[in-house]
């Protein structure tokens, strides 16, 4: 413990002069207490003492330096601080330099190790001590105060650092605002460092002798002590950081002796045993003082450490600051670690326990790296019990933490635990814990992945023992069937590429086995008893993908990861070695595979994306082209016997992939694509041929209509990637579509894939239209353009949901494709081909979305099962899903300016009302239309509002007042929130649009007033109450510059008479919401007699003094209107504008359309009144008017 303080009288008096001398000025020390709150008789020692705070850095700095001569040259000494602050990588020479000052003069050495103390909290104050001289501690410990002398303005801080009593002065204003540790940048992340660092080397180097002499660390723990019980942010951060730091060292130093303390003891039993002699029994005499002195010095060192933990630690692991508990929690956790013998135990471990509940990540974070440290190591585990016990739950439920760092280093913690505790972790733990490999945070995933790989895929001694019959894969079969096993008892189905990314790290080489994953596919039940099931021959056909898929392509699957990651030169090489493995193996297993699954429509339509990840010039070897042959085979078959578009869309890829020009095999494969779509086309015309022969052109039979069903899919499935213009699809499809139109008796399943191969044909032909394509092309190209959209536009009214749904998604890709296509620089085809849609067709367009995407349908309530109300659910989310396309393509039509944008008023009015399903769409829309044009976007925006408020005063009764409580008026409000919430906090940047809102809502709440001078209310205008929600958004001297366009509509005196009025004032309240704003925002009309210099407080102050304060309805009717009204609107007609010329000027510039020209005018008087305002009000009026115009640099810039 720390020794009892001593009686001055064993201290020099020479002494205490020279520590007064050399911390302060003398001017500021007499006696070591003039600087006490208590001893400032006069304000001008007070003012001298204020004075010298301020320039304290240059007096320690001046105080502190010394001229030396070394090798001729002039040398100065700089403090500890400035030596810390500077980073001087000798930090060990810069320690030893201070231990010889300590060792001439110690008491000159601690204070300058105090000062260095202060410096780092970011003190700018002055450090004064007085020596410890009262017998009486209680009188001392009641005078440990923390003061404010408001006077001054400077705060103390007195407290014992014995043997001294010190006094901490600095000025309040930089109290908590900014210190060295919190500082940022590299500068001063490299100074917490050398912080740290300089304390470690101090006890290091004063181990020896000086760390035991009773004084030096008395010193510093007083020291650190009071300061970490200040309320002071500044000085507790620090001298908790360099307390805890402290600690950590003694407690180096403290193994360092209990091994030399061993070494002697067993010295000693070694020199007992041999031959007594008196030089044995000196020798043995030695080793006993020397074993004496190591428990001495651990006795001081186990004291010291008893001193830190108590007096700080204790203290400060529970601070509001999370900074300082992240600290202690991080040293303490360094202590268990270092030194288990003395601190794992659980009187110190319940500390980290305690604060695995903290609110703050950094915090919980620190426990967790804290606990790894100790859990690692399996010495240590089976001392925590009790712990482990205790936390688990905790910790097992920390995967889930928001903070995603902390949910990371969580779920290593569980490995750790794991491996290293017996059973520790339920089944349903781990089963929960496994689940964390789908998690869209990748490090999150592959932490979870590590854990699920080493404790249900990887067993122990699976490469030595081999199960029977597993022949060489017998390991790795073992691995892949309990992959398979947990992948589809998780029920995530559609998330592999997500299992498979989060194993990747760990089980490359098993995951990347694709022959032992094709032979246990290609293995006969005859063969092997063993062989896979069904849902388990999917499940590995779909990691098999998923993995060809992640070696191919290096990066995460959509949704993990911001972007796509660049690739280093080794990970490239891998990835193109992993290339030349695939394609070799695949080459000869994939046409086998598609064999034997020709008839399993989803096996077949993943084994064939297989091929996009080929590495194609591997196919110039001669021997693999017989392979090729078998592969274009297996998918010509696989193409006549399917009609899923899934499968059909993958052979199409396939082929467009094995069709690039650059390969060699590029003739072969497009031979055998070009027999392939003839045959398709043959098919199709020989059914076409026999459905026009048949009476009235309709066929009735099921077969036929499945058979020209799956014809017309086969051929827009390849019409899709390939172009079979050669083959005149445009004619066929079109003499279908139009037979539809006339008589609307096709079926559903032959007008979809008609008209999707009619807008594929279009396509191609507008692809292909050249600088050098004729003018009949281009006429044609623009005739069948036009006819097709005529054709989408009456199928918008289809009886049948699907075509209807089809017809527009098309129309809407059509629009944005013809109003955004080049034609290959060819000017004369853009002006030709170029298709903006007419007002009808837009309105066509709108009326669709209300009506099927905005307009809910009725349904029938009925008693359903719980299996069909599961199929009941997921119909309702493939619904919204299609709804949900179908909004994103009309608002591309918005964003990209094919429609008029005023038209995404009618979408914007359901943002509030279905904001779960389509409200980051209608937000995207926002920001996209206010990227392009901001004045045409707010004009939507307040056009939006103005229609709603429409609708909802037509619908009031014309008798009745507005009733702001009912539920379509506070939706509105609500509307407008949200549309200001999207400006966001830069109000510079959204200057100009806010400015317009108020403009062009002011305007319409007093459109329409009727009588003499407009006193008459105005019937719109409680639209005041919807625009108000914007006015926080509005910069001070634009509030300014509305309110003083909002004045030109009102008459003056205003008849308010009523809670008819109540939004005007309620309006203009917002306006004048702050106080810096109330005093500069006055009335246009009355008059204001001339002011002095004495009366311009008043004039400054809040208007909040029978101004226009914020009345509830409730407090509004108990109150007479009369009264009521002449209360609100005295003061703001009793005030005069300053600063009108500059102002106005100003504001002109950057928001001209609230400056007209009648409006300056009006204020021609005002700027006269004012003239006899005082000169230092003036000067006020200028220092504002100098912040608008650095808003305005803002803005121009």
């Amino acid at each position: 413990m720390i020794a009892e303080p001593n009686t001055a009288s064993n201290l020099p008096s020479q002494k205490e002069n020279a520590v007064h001398d050399e911390t302060a000025p003398e001017s500021a020390v007499q006696n070591g207490s003039s600087v006490r709150n208590g001893n400032l008789k006069t304000p001008s020692e007070k003012r001298k003492v204020r004075e010298q705070c301020e320039n304290i850095k240059r007096n320690s700095s001046s105080s502190r330096r010394v001229s030396q001569l070394q090798n001729g040259e002039v040398v100065e000494a700089v403090t500890l601080f400035e030596v810390v602050s500077m980073g001087k990588r000798a930090m060990q020479s810069v320690v030893d330099d201070w231990v010889e000052a300590y060792k001439q003069d110690r008491n000159v050495a601690l204070l300058d190790l105090i000062n260095f103390f202060i410096q780092c909290s970011g003190c700018q104050g002055m450090v004064t001590a007085e020596m410890f001289q009262s017998l009486h501690k209680k009188d001392v410990m009641r005078k440990m105060t923390e003061t404010f002398d408001e006077e001054t303005g400077l705060q103390y801080k007195k407290f014992m650092a014995y043997p001294w009593i010190l006094t901490v002065t600095w000025p309040v204003d930089t109290d908590n605002k900014d210190y060295p540790l919190i500082r940022t940048g590299p500068y001063w992340k490299k100074f917490k460092a050398n912080f740290c660092e300089f304390i470690a080397v101090l006890v290091q180097q004063c181990q020896c002798n000086i760390l035991y002499d009773s004084y030096l660390m008395d010193t510093i723990i007083s020291l650190l002590t009071g300061l970490a019980d200040s309320m002071v942010r500044a000085f507790r951060h620090t001298s908790t950081l360099a307390a805890m730091k402290l600690l950590t060292a003694v407690v180096s130093v403290h193994l360092n002796l209990d091994v030399n303390k061993h070494n002697a003891e067993r010295l000693y039993e070694v020199e007992k045993k041999r031959t007594s002699g008196k030089r044995t029994n000196y020798r043995l005499d030695q080793l006993e003082r020397k074993r004496k002195e190591y428990e001495r010095k651990l006795l001081e060192i186990q004291n010291m450490m008893n001193a830190i933990f108590k007096g700080t630690f204790l203290n400060r692991y529970r601070d509001v600051i999370p900074e300082i508990r992240a600290t202690c929690i991080e040293e303490i956790g360094s202590w268990i670690k270092t030194y288990p013998d003395g601190f794992l135990n659980d009187s110190y471990l319940k500390y980290i326990g305690w604060m695995l509940y903290d609110k703050q990540a950094e915090v919980r974070l620190k426990c967790l790296l804290g606990l790894q440290g100790i859990y690692s190591r399996k010495e240590l585990v089976s001392r925590m019990d009790l712990f482990t016990s205790r936390f688990k739950d905790r910790i097992v439920s920390m995967p889930l933490d928001k903070d995603h760092e902390v949910a990371v280093q969580a779920m290593k913690l569980l490995m750790l635990m794991s491996q290293n505790c017996e059973d520790v972790l339920s089944t349903e733990d781990c089963e929960t814990l496994y689940q964390f490999v789908y998690t869209t945070h990748r490090p999150l995933a592959v932490a979870a992945g590590e854990f699920l790989y080493k404790r249900l895929l990887s067993h122990e001694g699976d490469e030595e023992v081999q199960p029977e019959g597993g022949g060489k894969f017998g390991a790795s079969t073992d691995r892949l069937k309990r992959l398979i096993s947990f992948f589809l008892e998780s029920e995530l189905h559609k998330h592999v590429a997500y299992l498979i990314d989060s194993l990747w790290d760990w089980a490359g080489k098993f995951l990347k086995d694709w022959e032992c994953m094709t032979t246990l596919l290609l293995k006969n039940a005859e063969e092997d008893g063993e062989a896979l099931s069904d849902a388990h021959e999917s499940a590995l056909i779909e990691i098999i993908l998923a993995t060809v898929r992640e070696a191919a392509e290096g990066h995460p699957p959509v949704g993990r990861g911001a972007a796509k990651k660049i690739l280093s030169v080794k990970e490239k090489k891998i990835q193109l070695e992993d290339c030349t493995k695939i394609t070799e193996h695949f080459i000869m297993v994939l046409p086998q595979l598609l064999a034997k699954y020709s008839t399993d429509a989803q096996k077949v339509a993943n084994l064939l994306q297989i091929p996009q990840y080929y590495d194609l010039d591997v196919y110039r070897m001669e021997h693999l082209r017989k392979h090729l042959d078998a592969l274009l085979r297996e998918v010509k078959d696989i193409v006549a016997k399917h009609s899923d578009m899934s499968v059909l869309e993958a052979s199409s890829r396939t082929y467009y992939i094995l069709c690039s020009e650059e390969i060699a095999i590029y003739s072969q494969v497009d031979r055998a694509r070009t027999q392939l779509i003839d045959e398709l086309m043959g098919q199709l015309n020989q059914l076409l041929d026999g459905f026009w022969q048949k009476e009235e052109g309709f066929c009735t039979d099921a077969g036929e209509i499945s058979q020209m069903h799956s014809a017309l899919r086969r051929v827009a499935a390849f019409h899709n990637a390939h172009d079979l213009t050669k083959w005149n699809l445009y004619d066929k499809t079109l003499r279908l579509l139009v037979f539809e139109m006339e008589h609307g008796s096709l079926p559903v399943l032959m007008i979809l894939p008609a008209l999707q191969c009619m807008y594929f044909s279009l396509l191609w032909q507008l692809t292909a239209v050249s600088e050098n394509s004729p003018k009949e092309t281009l006429f044609t190209l623009r005739r069948e353009l036009r006819c097709f959209s005529q054709i989408c536009m009456c199928f918008l009214h289809h009886k049948e949901k699907d075509v209807r749904e089809k017809a527009f998604m098309i129309l809407c890709d059509w629009l944005l494709i013809l109003s955004h296509q080049d034609s290959n620089n060819n000017e004369e085809a853009v002006g030709l081909l170029d298709y903006l849609p007419s007002t009808s067709l837009q309105e066509k367009l709108l009326l669709f979305i209300q009506k099927h995407v905005f307009m809910e349908e009725e349904e029938e309530s009925k008693d359903l099962t719980e299996e069909e109300d599961r199929k009941d659910e997921s119909c309702k989310l493939d619904d919204l899903h299609k709804k949900r396309s179908l909004l994103a393509a009309y608002c591309k039509l918005i964003v990209y300016n094919v429609v008029e944008m005023s038209a995404a008023a009618e979408i914007y009015k359901y943002y509030v009302k279905t904001y779960n399903d389509f409200g980051d769409i209608i937000k995207e829309t926002l920001s996209k239309t206010r990227h392009n044009n901001k004045i045409q976007s707010t004009k939507t925006l307040i056009l939006c509002l103005q229609q709603l408020f429409q609708t909802h005063a037509e619908s009031q009764d014309s008798s009745s007042s507005v009733d702001f409580h009912s539920a379509s008026f506070t939706n509105m409000k609500e509307l407008a929130r949200r549309f200001s919430l999207t400006f966001g906090w830069d109000q510079v940047k959204s200057r100009e649009s806010v400015a317009m809102i108020h403009k062009e809502g002011i305007e319409f709440a007093f459109q329409g007033a009727t009588g003499v001078g407009g006193k008459c209310l105005p019937p719109n205008l409680s639209f005041l109450l919807i625009i108000s929600e914007f006015s926080n958004k509005l910069l001070k001297p634009d509030k300014r510059l509305v309110y003083a366009y909002l004045q030109r509509y009102i008459a003056e005196p205003l008849p308010c008479r009523g809670d008819e009025w109540q939004p005007l004032i309620w309006y203009r309240n917002s306006l004048l919401a702050n106080e810096d704003e109330e005093s500069s925002v006055l009335g246009s009309s009355g008059e204001l007699s001339p002011v002095g210099t004495s009366k311009m407080s008043s004039f400054k102050r809040k208007l909040s003094n029978g101004s226009l304060p914020v009345t509830s309805q409730t407090e509004a009717e108990g109150k007479a209107p009369d009264l009521q009204c002449s209360s609100q609107l005295a003061s703001a007609e009793g005030k005069r504008r300053k600063r009108l010329k500059s102002r106005e000027m100003h504001l002109q510039e950057h928001l001209p359309f609230l400056c007209p020209g009648g409006l300056q005018r009006r204020y021609c008087k005002d700027e006269i009144k004012t003239e006899d305002v005082s000169k230092k009000s003036q000067a006020e009026d200028t220092t504002e008017d100098v912040d608008v115009d650095v808003v305005s640099a803002d803005q121009d810039s």
